[in-house]
């Protein structure tokens, strides 16, 4: 074994001489290196041997394999050497033969994509052969099967011909024919075995299928109901005419025949609902009556019902035809989506509905118990609930009081024509309430549209009247009356604007077209008034009310515009009496009557003069705001110009132009606008002495802002509105004027020893304010007298103010403690 081999090649040193050892050793290693290798021999146990062999023989052999490493490294690099001439050589070789390589892989490529183009033709021709191959083996198959499956077919299709045409017994006969002579020809196949499951089946319903009739029957009635309704319903509002008419000639002894009828050509209406034959014709009928009798051919339902009825199957029948007409009620009942959009979509609606149930009438009255009287008024009620619901919901979507005050013609006429066949409708015209309602907001909106734009084109100044004939115009459109205009020589002017006339003219237009509702409802003269009166009190507390608020705080309403708006209202409310008697006069309802509603619009008219008094009041001081911002104090002047700035003598002549304007206000509202001017200037002129961000002021200054203060004083004392009474517009700059005055006169002696008193000169000044004030003129005797100190009359000065503060702080910190 290799082992015993490497054993027993080791050397033994103390046996031995030094060099034989190395010899010995040399020889041992080099049996090792030829057995690692060796690829052959197993290396487990020639490794083993080295590690397991003498202490140092690891090392040893570590040492021996890197010297025979280096041994064959060198071997290595001369055979590289002698060989690395022939590797050059065969380089270049190779990069003479790529060119060649690459022309030959070109003429390859292009002899390839020719014999691709010249073999794509090939296939096609070919692959086309075998497709026309296998359709040729398919036609010739199906025409083999088609040859076997065409007389029953042929057969199959001839009992479906006498099915329709209603030869049974001819199809019975068929049917034999295809189960015992040609079915089992073909019947490895699906539809010859749908065919015979089939036949066993068609036989149980031959009598069904004799239904067809009634099925297109049906259909054509669902096709002609909305022309049926809309005969009976354009008869029945010629019926309403004819009515009127009888009773005039009846008065007058002649008599004209009913042409109210649409089961038969006759004129006379039976109690049934079918037309008796008149021998006597009419004359007097311009244009023949279309009935449903004309429309639609009832002879299938009286043939299907004797079909069955022989059969013994007449309660099959009757069951189907009143499941069939309950599905077909249920969709003439819904309407359509946009139905609400238009009147005509409410008449189609109608005229089908009307179609349906004057045909289950004449079958009601034509046949023998098809349907039954319950039957019918269940029908008719379970309609009437989805009607109402349906006319509720869609009614509540319009928005034109055209179309609801049409819809409301319409349902009247629908209401009539159902009641002629003995429906009842008392829950229509109950619902005609709801409908006026609806009625009666649509109007609102429409008349909200209608006083928005009165108020826009307004130019909110009197009226001029410059002849007699003006003048009677506008009086016939507005009860204006004042005895001292009509004193008064022409040209001249009414107090109101343009607005006012055309607001009542709109006021009793909303009132005709409100009554238009109550037409043709057989409602009393009271209920009409009291419809009347309700609807006109919604008209102007919440419809023109809100025009009004609306129009009070529009921005480009001024001042002018709103003193006008007040006089406005106070003559619109001075009318409402006047649209009471109009609304008496129209519906013949004293108004003394126990249940008759008052017009309560006189709150409308004050709550919008309420609001425009104190949008006067609010933009009044708005304005006295822009005036106050144009100030341009100088803070630190030392002495002042002698007369008042400009910016306040600009707000003063605003005042006065704007109070002769006030003066056309009804009441004390001049007064108060005029008060509530004056104290918001004073108020507005003592926060501009003590803003915080004003730091210091000058005894000039003071000076300066006393002659505007006393420009403000002279105004309120020039009594610019009458009716003030001694002083007392001047008190509203009162505490302005003591301020000032105890600053001008320098009066700390008299301020701080009377204060508290009730008789104090100075009883109107606060210790915070006159603090506030005067820490801002210390701040400045600071700044403007830097050599103060020495000189003695301002170091008494300087010392006075400090003394002045300090006292006024401890009446302050009283004050808050």
């Amino acid at each position: 074994m290799a082992s015993d081999r490497i054993y027993a090649a080791l050397p033994e040193p103390p046996r031995q001489s030094q060099a034989e050892s190395k010899e010995e050793e040399k020889k041992a290693f080099g049996n090792i290196f030829a057995e690692l290798e060796s690829v052959d021999l197993p290396l487990g146990t020639t490794l083993r041997s080295i590690y397991d062999d003498q202490p140092n023989a690891h090392k040893r052999f570590m040492e021996k394999l890197d010297a025979r490493i280096r041994n064959h490294d060198r071997e290595i690099e001369k055979m590289c050497n002698f060989h690395h001439q022939g590797f050059v050589d065969a380089i270049t070789e190779l990069l003479k033969v790529r060119a060649d390589a690459e022309k030959l892989m070109g003429q390859v490529t292009d002899t390839n994509r020719r014999l691709q183009d010249a073999g794509r033709e090939v296939t096609a021709q070919t692959e086309e052969v075998i497709r026309c191959r296998v359709q040729q083996r398919n036609m010739a198959t199906t025409v083999e099967k088609l040859q076997l499956c065409i007389p029953v077919l042929e057969m199959y299709s001839k009992l479906k011909e006498q099915l329709e045409s209603k030869r049974y017994y001819a199809a019975l006969k068929t049917m034999e024919q295809l189960e015992k002579v040609y079915i089992p020809r073909v019947s490895q196949y699906r539809f010859c075995q749908i065919m015979a499951e089939n036949l066993p089946r068609l036989r149980e319903e031959i009598k069904d299928i004799s239904m067809s009739d009634l099925k297109d029957f049906l259909e054509s009635i669902r096709k002609h109901s909305d022309k049926v309704g809309e005969t009976a319903m354009r008869q029945a509002q010629q019926h309403r005419t004819f009515n009127s008419a009888v009773a005039k000639q009846a008065s007058m002894g002649h008599y004209i025949k009913p042409v109210y009828s649409l089961n038969e050509r006759t004129h006379a209406h039976t109690p049934n609902g079918l037309l008796m034959d008149d021998d006597t014709g009419d004359d007097e009928a311009d244009e023949e009556i279309l009935t449903a009798q004309d429309l639609v051919d009832f002879s299938p339902v009286y043939r299907c019902l004797h079909i069955y009825t022989v059969l013994g199957d007449r309660e099959t029948f009757e069951n189907y035809y009143r499941k069939q007409r309950k599905k077909q009620a249920r969709l003439v009942l819904q309407p359509q989506a946009n139905m609400h959009e238009t009147v005509e979509g409410y008449r189609r609606y109608f005229n089908q509905i009307v179609g349906f149930f004057v045909v289950e009438d004449h079958i009601l009255h034509a046949t023998q118990g098809l349907v039954t009287r319950a039957y019918t008024d269940e029908l008719w009620n379970m309609a009437l609930s989805k009607i109402i619901a349906v006319l509720r919901t869609h009614s509540s979507y319009c928005d034109d009081p055209d179309l609801v005050l049409e819809l409301k013609n319409l349902i009247v006429i629908f209401a009539d024509t159902l009641q002629g066949f003995g429906f009842p409708v008392n829950r229509l015209f109950d619902l005609l309430f709801e409908v006026r309602d609806q009625y009666n907001e649509t109007l609102l909106k429409k008349w909200a549209l209608v006083f928005r734009e009165i108020f826009e084109l307004d130019n909110y100044s009197p009226i001029p009247v410059e002849t007699e004939e003006e003048y009677k115009l506008v009086v016939s459109r507005f009860p204006f009356h004042d005895a001292e205009i009509e004193k008064q020589d022409f040209p001249k002017k009414l107090p109101m604007s343009q607005s006012v006339p055309q607001i009542y003219t709109q006021v009793k237009e909303f009132i005709y077209a409100s009554l238009k509702f109550s037409e043709s409802l057989h409602r009393s003269s009271t209920e009409i008034d009291d419809m009347l009166r309700k609807s006109t009190n919604l008209l102007l507390t919440r419809t023109l009310s809100s025009c009004l608020q609306n129009l009070i705080k529009k921005p480009h309403i001024g001042l002018t515009e709103l003193v006008q708006i007040i006089i406005n209202t106070t003559h619109l409310e001075q009318a409402c009496r006047y649209l009471e008697e109009f609304i008496t006069n129209i519906t013949n309802v004293s108004p003394e009557t126990v249940h008759t509603t008052r017009l309560y619009g006189l709150s409308t008219f004050k709550d919008a003069r309420h609001a425009a008094e104190g949008e006067i009041y609010t933009k009044l001081n708005q304005k006295i705001d822009e005036f106050i911002q144009l100030a341009d104090y100088e803070w630190g002047m030392a002495e002042s110009d002698g007369r008042a700035s400009g910016y306040l003598m600009d707000l003063i002549n605003f005042l006065r132009s704007t109070f002769q304007v006030f003066t056309h206000l009804p009441g004390k509202v001049a007064q108060t606008a005029c008060m509530s001017a004056c104290k918001h200037l004073s108020t507005s002129l003592m926060q501009m002495l003590l803003d915080t961000e004003l730091k210091q002021i000058s005894m000039g200054a003071i000076q300066q802002f006393n002659l505007d203060v006393i420009q403000c004083e002279l105004f309120a004392s020039s009594e610019p509105v009458p009716g003030f009474q001694g002083d007392t517009l001047q008190l509203a700059f009162i505490d302005l004027r003591q301020l000032l005055d105890l600053f001008m006169v320098w009066d700390w002696s008299t301020y701080l020893a009377d204060y508290g008193q009730p008789t104090s000169k100075y009883l109107r000044v606060n210790p915070a304010t006159a603090l506030a004030l005067l820490e801002k003129m210390k701040d400045t005797s600071k700044k403007n007298n830097i050599f103060s100190q020495f000189r003695k009359n301002d170091r008494d000065k300087q010392k006075l103010i400090e003394t002045v503060v300090k006292q006024l702080r401890s009446l302050v910190n009283g004050m808050s403690s």
